[in-house]
Protein backbone atom coordinates (compact mmCIF):
# COMPACT_ATOMS: atom_id res chain seq x y z
CA UNK A 1 0.00 0.00 0.00
CA UNK A 2 1.36 3.42 -0.88
CA UNK A 3 1.62 6.24 1.59
CA UNK A 4 0.36 9.69 0.70
CA UNK A 5 1.48 13.15 1.74
CA UNK A 6 -0.55 12.90 4.94
CA UNK A 7 1.67 10.09 6.21
CA UNK A 8 4.83 12.15 5.71
CA UNK A 9 3.29 15.06 7.61
CA UNK A 10 2.31 12.81 10.50
CA UNK A 11 5.86 11.37 10.61
CA UNK A 12 7.38 14.86 10.73
CA UNK A 13 4.98 15.98 13.46
CA UNK A 14 5.75 12.83 15.46
CA UNK A 15 9.50 13.41 15.11
CA UNK A 16 9.23 17.05 16.17
CA UNK A 17 7.07 16.07 19.15
CA UNK A 18 9.62 13.47 20.27
CA UNK A 19 12.47 15.97 20.00
CA UNK A 20 10.51 18.48 22.11
CA UNK A 21 9.87 15.81 24.75
CA UNK A 22 13.58 14.96 24.86
CA UNK A 23 14.50 18.61 25.42
CA UNK A 24 11.89 18.98 28.15
CA UNK A 25 13.01 15.75 29.83
CA UNK A 26 16.64 16.95 29.85
CA UNK A 27 15.62 20.24 31.48
CA UNK A 28 13.44 18.41 34.02
CA UNK A 29 16.47 16.34 35.03
CA UNK A 30 18.70 19.42 35.40
CA UNK A 31 20.14 20.04 38.85
CA UNK A 32 20.23 23.44 40.52
CA UNK A 33 23.29 24.59 42.47
CA UNK A 34 23.80 27.68 44.62
CA UNK A 35 27.33 28.80 43.81
CA UNK A 36 29.42 28.94 46.97
CA UNK A 37 26.85 26.98 48.98
CA UNK A 38 25.02 28.70 51.84
CA UNK A 39 27.50 31.59 51.83
CA UNK A 40 26.69 32.39 48.20
CA UNK A 41 28.90 33.98 45.55
CA UNK A 42 31.80 35.51 47.43
CA UNK A 43 35.59 35.38 47.74
CA UNK A 44 37.43 32.06 47.49
CA UNK A 45 34.62 30.27 45.67
CA UNK A 46 37.03 29.06 42.99
CA UNK A 47 37.28 25.66 44.74
CA UNK A 48 33.52 25.32 45.32
CA UNK A 49 32.97 23.02 42.26
CA UNK A 50 35.52 20.45 43.53
CA UNK A 51 33.91 17.01 43.81
CA UNK A 52 30.68 18.02 42.06
CA UNK A 53 29.54 16.58 38.73
CA UNK A 54 27.82 19.11 36.51
CA UNK A 55 25.83 18.44 33.35
CA UNK A 56 24.87 20.70 30.49
CA UNK A 57 21.51 22.23 31.36
CA UNK A 58 22.19 22.38 35.11
CA UNK A 59 21.37 25.77 36.61
CA UNK A 60 23.75 27.82 38.73
CA UNK A 61 22.25 30.33 41.13
CA UNK A 62 24.56 33.19 42.05
CA UNK A 63 23.39 34.92 45.26
CA UNK A 64 25.31 38.04 46.28
CA UNK A 65 25.04 41.68 47.30
CA UNK A 66 24.54 43.46 43.97
CA UNK A 67 25.99 46.71 45.32
CA UNK A 68 29.39 45.09 45.84
CA UNK A 69 29.55 42.17 43.35
CA UNK A 70 28.41 40.90 39.98
CA UNK A 71 28.81 37.83 37.77
CA UNK A 72 30.41 37.92 34.36
CA UNK A 73 30.40 34.97 31.94
CA UNK A 74 33.88 34.96 30.40
CA UNK A 75 36.12 32.77 28.27
CA UNK A 76 39.23 30.94 29.49
CA UNK A 77 41.44 33.96 28.88
CA UNK A 78 39.09 36.25 30.82
CA UNK A 79 39.03 33.73 33.67
CA UNK A 80 42.82 33.26 33.79
CA UNK A 81 43.60 36.97 33.48
CA UNK A 82 40.61 38.26 35.47
CA UNK A 83 39.65 40.46 32.53
CA UNK A 84 36.20 41.11 31.08
CA UNK A 85 36.32 40.66 27.30
CA UNK A 86 34.23 42.93 25.09
CA UNK A 87 30.69 41.67 24.69
CA UNK A 88 30.79 39.52 27.84
CA UNK A 89 27.43 38.95 29.53
CA UNK A 90 27.32 40.78 32.89
CA UNK A 91 24.75 39.73 35.49
CA UNK A 92 23.98 42.08 38.36
CA UNK A 93 20.66 41.22 40.02
CA UNK A 94 22.13 39.58 43.13
CA UNK A 95 20.17 36.41 42.37
CA UNK A 96 21.17 35.31 38.88
CA UNK A 97 20.24 31.96 37.36
CA UNK A 98 22.56 30.75 34.63
CA UNK A 99 22.12 27.50 32.67
CA UNK A 100 25.39 25.65 32.00
CA UNK A 101 26.45 24.85 28.48
CA UNK A 102 28.34 21.68 27.59
CA UNK A 103 32.08 21.99 28.26
CA UNK A 104 33.89 24.61 30.29
CA UNK A 105 31.93 27.53 31.74
CA UNK A 106 33.83 30.43 33.32
CA UNK A 107 32.50 33.14 35.64
CA UNK A 108 34.18 36.02 37.46
CA UNK A 109 33.25 39.05 39.52
CA UNK A 110 34.76 42.03 37.70
CA UNK A 111 34.67 44.50 40.60
CA UNK A 112 38.28 45.66 41.08
CA UNK A 113 40.39 43.03 42.85
CA UNK A 114 37.56 40.55 43.41
CA UNK A 115 38.47 38.00 40.72
CA UNK A 116 42.12 38.19 41.78
CA UNK A 117 40.98 37.36 45.34
CA UNK A 118 39.31 34.14 44.19
CA UNK A 119 35.87 35.38 43.25
CA UNK A 120 35.79 33.28 40.12
CA UNK A 121 34.66 29.81 39.23
CA UNK A 122 35.29 27.40 36.34
CA UNK A 123 32.80 24.59 35.82
CA UNK A 124 33.04 21.71 33.39
CA UNK A 125 29.64 20.39 32.36
CA UNK A 126 29.39 17.02 30.62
Amino acid sequence: MSQGRGSASINIITLISLLCLLVLAERANAATYTVGGPGGWTFNTNTWPDGKKFKAGDVLIFKYDSTTHNVVAVDKSGYSGCKTPGGAKVFSTGSDQIRLGRGLNYFICNFPGHCESGMKVAINAS
